[in-house]
This record gives structure tokens, C-alpha cells and sequence, in this order.
């Protein structure tokens, strides 16, 4: 069901690095500031960037003069380290940090 609705790259990405993925989507227990953000006590690594994304949209975030950039509010900033500005480039790695590696 979840394949259909990611994009073609994505689906490569699925097929060549299963493993790479899992880590994407495996729902994982979120610390404070992050449960607070997105609702709930658990979500995968892409729920939570999709969440952080429709949020940016729904509230208008994005610089109108460089839509690259995002402005971020104090909802935002609460899960971001506290930046004013973040690249859209960055937004992965920042929410990356709010989900530490499992130990094998």
C-alpha cells in the first residue's frame, strides 16, 4: 500500500536498499518536543517529515522570496534547534537527529 504512494525514485530506492528504507518508515518512539509537534507518541522518520512539510504549507513558512528557505515559528523552532531560517536541504537532516540509531 505504501509503495503506490511514493514517488518513482522513491520505489528504486524501496527495491535497491530495503534496509535504507526500513529505516524511513519503521515507527519509532519519539522524544518530547516531537511527540508535542506531531501528535503522537509514535511515527517513522518519513511520517514525521511529512508532518513537519504539511505543517510548513498549511501555515505558510516557506520566504516568499526564496522558497528554498523556510521561516520558521516557535512551533517550529521547538523541533528545529531553535533556528529563525532553515534550507529546505536541511530539514531531513534535522529531523533525522530527533530519531538516534537502534543499536543492531
Amino acid at each position: 500500500r505504501l509503495r503506490r504512494m511514493l514517488p518513482q525514485r522513491l520505489k528504486k530506492a524501496f527495491t535497491d536498499n530495503p534496509k535504507k528504507v526500513a529505516n524511513l518508515i519503521d515507527l519509532v518512539n519519539l522524544p518530547s518536543t516531537v511527540r508535542e509537534f506531531v501528535g503522537q507518541s509514535q511515527t517513522s522518520r518519513l511520517g514525521c517529515f511529512m508532518r513537519v512539510w504539511s505543517y510548513i504549507k498549511a501555515n505558510n513558512l516557506q520566504d516568499p522570496n526564496n522558497k528554498n528557505v523556510v521561516n520558521c515559528d516557535e512551533k517550529l523552532k521547538s523541533i528545529l534547534l531553535g533556528k529563525p531560517q532553515v534550507e529546505l536541504a536541511e530539514l531531513p537532516a534535522l529531523i533525522k537527529l530527533h530519531f538516534p540509531k537502534e543499536p543492531k
